[in-house]
């Protein structure tokens, strides 16, 4: 069961969020069929989507988050909410690019930096709150850390990292949020800084062994837990809502549908599941119609 755990250090100075994303960011990957590099790519957009729903205020709320620079994979889209459920998808799954210094995943050269990162926020009111900052390395945590800075006005460090195994499966995934409250003072600011400078990655550090709250505690001395959340992959999509998807399909392509394609298949961008529908269903739709 993944987990996503928040604490305050310092009193209250420095704001912590950890999070276990390995079995949510593992079902995506699969239903996804994603490559190694697309993976670390949508596993760390899954999991910074939980961290930002972990912070909404209501149930009500959501958030969506957009990335496109341009890059091989082209667009990164995931959702979630404050129960810390998300989904997510990449447009082309099928990206697989290794450094060739570092010989590890190269997530900004797929992703690329000829574009932006967009955080969309439904906060149940008239106009939903939009972010928006230009890409800087596309490795997707330290643009997150210059979104959190540039567009909300908040110091913030990020990681976000997932471990792929040479079968290409998700072997761990997490990620780590620190930002400074506005009255932090340069001795919290100085040890926030040295913790983010002997931070292992996070996808070693979870697969070592630590859990979210074993590494928080480990990370500061005085920090004190605020909250707790499973974290899971999950999908809003169900038969009925793409049925009645189909209903806003023309006459004529309806038509087609049942009488060269004898029904009709739908695949849900984010989870990949598909629903089949007979002639007879979509005949149904035209009588309605």
């Amino acid at each position: 069961m993944d987990t996503l755990i928040k604490g305050l250090a310092h009193q209250g100075a420095i704001r912590i969020i950890v999070v276990d994303s390995t079995e949510t960011v593992r079902e995506a990957c699969e239903r996804h069929q994603t490559y190694p590099t697309a993976s670390a790519a949508l596993g760390r957009t899954l999991t910074m989507s939980a961290i930002l729903g972990s912070m909404l205020k209501s149930d009500k709320e959501k958030v969506m988050i957009q990335i496109n620079g341009g890059g091989p994979l082209g667009t990164i889209l995931a959702d979630g909410n404050s129960f810390c459920e998300v989904r997510g998808f990449v447009a082309n799954p099928e990206v697989q690019i290794i450094n060739e210094k570092t010989k590890k995943l190269d997530v900004g050269a797929a992703v690329g930096t000829d574009g932006t990162l967009r955080v969309i926020k439904d906060l149940s009111l008239k106009d939903d709150f939009t972010g928006t900052v230009k890409l800087q390395t596309g490795e997707i945590a330290e643009d997150f850390a210059y979104y959190f800075t540039l567009s909300e006005q908040t110091p913030s460090a990020v990681s976000l990292g997932v471990l792929v195994g040479e079968d290409n499966k998700v072997i761990s995934a997490g990620g780590l949020l620190i930002q400074m409250m506005p009255f932090a003072s340069e001795a919290d600011i100085m040890i926030a800084e040295d913790v983010i400078n002997h931070l292992k990655p996070m996808s070693q550090l979870i697969h070592e062994g630590f859990t979210p709250e074993s590494l928080l505690k480990s990370l500061f001395q005085d920090v004190q837990v605020m909250g707790m959340s499973t974290v899971k992959f999950q999908c809003s999509c169900s038969r009925d809502r793409m049925f009645e998807a189909l209903g806003t399909v023309c006459e004529e392509e309806l038509n087609i549908m049942i009488h060269q394609d004898h029904g009709a298949e739908m695949t849900c961008h984010f989870c990949n599941t598909k629903y089949h529908f007979s002639d007879d269903e979509l005949r149904s739709i035209l009588v309605k119609n």
